[in-house]
């Protein structure tokens, strides 16, 4: 094993390496100093080929926690820990609708100049790589494909 078991906590497993950094930022864990937590990327999976884990000791997963998760890693998985035992294994899946979260890259967009929380419809990404979506926003329809690419907007 390369990385150690944890009493109680999650474990967010088969991550992209590259989406890594991405998932520590949206879940805050970058300026979380309350929970003590493993990170590793690039470990070796049969599956992925390589992957990243994150395992936070005494914190668990909200649902709009997951929800973001699975815009940018949609093949991970989502373990709660009790007791050094795995009781829920969940698959992440790409939510319908997205609010309040992502900024439309459209800047004429009335969210980009009044207090209008943001409001995406997830539609697939045509033509893209496997699990690969994109967003359509509620009010000018602009598809954004590049969502995660400024961490101010997370």
């Amino acid at each position: 094993m390369e990385v150690r078991l944890i009493e109680n906590g999650t474990v967010i497993d088969h991550i992209p390496p590259a989406a890594l950094f991405k998932i520590i930022t949206i879940m805050g864990l970058d300026r979380d100093t309350e929970h003590r937590m493993t990170i590793g990327t690039n470990l070796e999976s049969g599956r992925m080929g390589s992957k990243a884990i994150i395992k936070i000791t005494d914190r668990y997963c909200a649902a709009h926690e997951i929800d973001r998760i699975a815009l940018f890693a949609p093949e991970a998985r989502v373990n709660t820990i009790r007791d050094f035992a795995v009781v829920e294994k969940r698959r992440v899946e790409v939510p319908a609708r997205i609010e309040g979260f992502v900024k439309c890259a459209n800047p004429m967009c009335v969210t980009n100049h009044q207090p209008v929380q943001t409001a995406f419809e997830v539609v697939a990404e045509d033509g893209g790589p496997a699990g690969k979506v994109a967003l359509r926003c509620r009010y000018c329809e602009k598809i954004t494909r590049d969502f995660g690419a400024k961490p101010d907007t997370y």
